[in-house]
């Protein structure tokens, strides 16, 4: 396919538009100026909450497309009356996230359990992981009983985000999948951090739904991301750009590299491979 046929870009944050300071690509908001007027939807797709993403989606100007978070297990849009609305919900089974408190509780009480709710992250008490996860996304926990969360039919689980020692961490992973959970996934977003959401969510999935909601093809898709969870979403679009700092593995399941993160590789690859412009090569 051409290139010049992209009509829709799905990026990663962490390690893709931002560098290792979590400052942003300092070319993207000229690229996206460039993609609203060929009325290309730019959609940033992360594991972080909706708070954690649309400052970063207002700052580079794109508060009228879709943002994905969770990993696609909440995806919004913005309406100009009621601000961000859900589009998309995937939500963990309620059942099975009584099971799961219950033997993080028992098994692991050093971990650090953050609930996420719509665009509400609750914890039943802050330690140093929360702290430092607040410093990295701009926003603070609600202080809640989970329990009480759980018990409330109108409250979702979109997301649990475990935190604590690398191998303490890793070794709950292997413990959660061990529950039999059969629709809750577990995969390591950090070496230190385990998230949990519903079997089916996924950046990949939530790519097919965004371009299915624009009546776009895939092959006329673009993803950019850096880290293991973005492997699938790079495979399916019809572009899959891999950042110059991701794993080799993540690397190899993507169309083309671009510059690492650190050198804004993200808004490199859309100026190259949407608008033409002339780049170095990266390999």
């Amino acid at each position: 396919m051409s290139y010049k046929e992209i009509k829709l870009v799905i990026s990663d944050i962490d390690g893709t538009i931002l560098d290792d300071t979590h400052q942003l690509d300092s070319e993207l908001s000229s690229q996206i100026k460039g993609l609203k007027n060929r009325e290309t939807p730019f959609v940033l797709a992360s594991a972080r909450s909706p708070k954690g993403i649309i400052p970063l989606a207002e700052q580079v100007g794109i508060t009228r497309d879709p943002i994905a978070s969770y990993n696609g297990a909440l995806v919004l849009k913005n309406d100009p009356e009621k601000g961000y609305v859900p589009i998309f919900s995937h939500s963990l089974d309620k059942n099975e996230v009584e099971v799961l408190l219950e033997a993080i509780q028992q098994h692991f009480p050093q971990i650090s359990i953050n609930l996420y709710s719509n665009q509400n992250w609750y914890v039943e008490k802050l330690d140093k992981w929360s702290e430092s996860e607040a410093a990295i996304t701009n926003e603070e926990p609600i202080l809640e009983n989970f329990s009480s969360l759980v018990r409330d039919k109108k409250t979702p689980v979109h997301k649990f985000l475990l935190m604590g020692e690398t191998t303490e961490v890793q070794q709950l992973q292997q413990f959660c999948q061990g529950l039999g959970l059969k629709n809750s996934a577990f995969y390591l977003s950090k070496e230190n951090y385990l998230e949990v959401t519903h079997q089916a969510v996924s950046k990949e999935r939530a790519l097919i739904e965004i371009a299915e909601y624009f009546n776009i093809s895939l092959d006329n898709t673009m993803a950019i991301g850096d880290n293991y969870n973005d492997m699938p979403m790079l495979t399916l679009a019809g572009l899959g750009v891999a950042m110059g700092n991701a794993p080799q593995e993540v690397k190899r399941s993507a169309t083309i590299v671009t510059a690492a993160n650190n050198q804004n590789g993200a808004s490199k690859a859309i100026a190259q491979y949407i608008f033409q412009e002339t780049t170095e090569s990266f390999s």
